[in-house]
């Protein structure tokens, strides 16, 4: 799990799981990807700041270009499983909360590690009235084999938005639901919060660290 995440980490980063504002819902969701991870990618090779690990400056980044475009909620509940229903709505809030967080500080932590990777896009194999939809990529590097890395997106009446990805066959969700289930038969959902807000602490201290 360990190992996924920080591959997870360093692949997201690359793509980029970004959207556009409201004014691109119109466009298809592969071109979309293609072009809002050209930006972002652009963006974590060309600031210094982003390069040199400058915290502030990164998750600056993430919050604009990532965040606001993938649905939490969705993710969340998806990873709590069956679960999820048996949360209160205070308790879905905190896990929605906390779980945003931690991705927050994993893109993060990978936007310093950009150098020379691109990305190649498969063609998109969906009729125009789906309504979810899989993008498929491969991240290029300089050395190694190429890095599988799909999507699946929703369209909202927003627009599309990301809600899981799948790293060289596993995918992001599946492998928390794991990790969640286990916490909970420990500690009830209550100790699934305390789990993800401990961590999180923990990666904010680091952060603050390396300002």
């Amino acid at each position: 799990m360990k190992m996924l995440t920080k591959l997870l980490a360093v692949v997201l980063s690359v793509s980029a799981l970004s959207f556009a504002s409201a004014a691109s819902a119109q466009e298809a969701p592969d071109a979309l990807v293609k072009r809002i991870s050209q930006e972002v990618l652009d963006a974590a090779k060309n600031d210094k700041d982003i390069q040199s690990g400058n915290i502030s400056q990164i998750i600056a980044l993430v919050e604009q270009k990532i965040i606001p475009y993938v649905d939490f909620e969705r993710m969340t509940s998806l990873a709590a499983g069956r679960y999820w229903r048996q949360a209160t709505p205070d308790q879905q809030k905190q896990l929605i909360t906390q779980f945003r967080s931690l991705l927050i500080y994993t893109y993060s932590g990978a936007l310093s590690q950009v150098r020379d990777q691109k990305i190649e896009f498969k063609p998109l194999r969906a009729d125009p009235a789906d309504t979810e939809v899989e993008v498929r990529s491969q991240v290029i590097q300089s050395r190694g084999e190429p890095i599988q890395l799909n999507y699946r997106l929703e369209k909202l009446p927003t627009g599309w938005k990301m809600f899981d990805v799948n790293v060289m066959g596993a995918w992001l969700v599946e492998a928390y639901k794991g990790t969640f289930a286990s916490e909970i038969s420990k500690g009830g959902i209550d100790g699934l919060i305390k789990t993800l807000t401990d961590k999180n602490k923990q990666l904010a201290s680091r952060s603050s660290a390396k300002k």
